[in-house]
């Protein structure tokens, strides 16, 4: 007797999250699952091993990240890059990493009690505005509002 198990594998595969083509059924107990009507049904035969999963097959990325590896080697030496320097590196990304690395700066500053909160909130302003240059900037503009708290 040939029983059409189509909609058991869609319950396993909602019971379990894993795909249709996946779902292997044992061919020796069919019966028993033909019978299991709810998905506490289903789980037992998944604990029994009537139930089994086919491994995940994908595509080997090999070969692939061998070819970008040596795709993103080429041109990298001093007189082979073309553009400006902005073309390759945006404005933005410098930003926003300057900017990332000064505001830690500055918090380990306020969490360390060196800068009070008015004077942590002005600085954060100064960077956020593209005032300050750099860290050694910064830490200039910190130390000179040092030097006016101690006067």
């Amino acid at each position: 007797m040939v029983v059409n198990l189509k909609a058991k594998k869609r319950l396993v595969s909602r019971v379990t999250g894993v795909g249709v083509h996946r779902i292997k059924f044992d061919s020796d107990h069919l019966d028993d699952i033909a019978d299991a009507i709810t998905r506490e049904n289903i789980r037992s035969l998944i604990t029994a091993n009537t139930i089994k999963f086919k491994p995940i097959v994908g595509t080997s990325k090999g070969r692939s990240n061998t070819k970008k590896a040596q795709r993103n080697k080429r041109g990298t030496k001093q007189g082979s890059k073309q553009g400006r320097k902005g073309a390759r590196e945006g404005k933005k990304e410098v930003y926003v990493a300057k900017v990332r690395s000064l505001r830690r700066l500055l918090k380990i500053a306020k969490d360390r009690k060196d800068l009070t909160n008015p004077e942590f909130w002005s600085l954060y302003k100064k960077v956020g505005g593209n005032t300050v240059r750099n860290k050694a900037h910064l830490r200039q503009l910190m130390d000179e509002i040092k030097e006016k708290r101690n006067k």
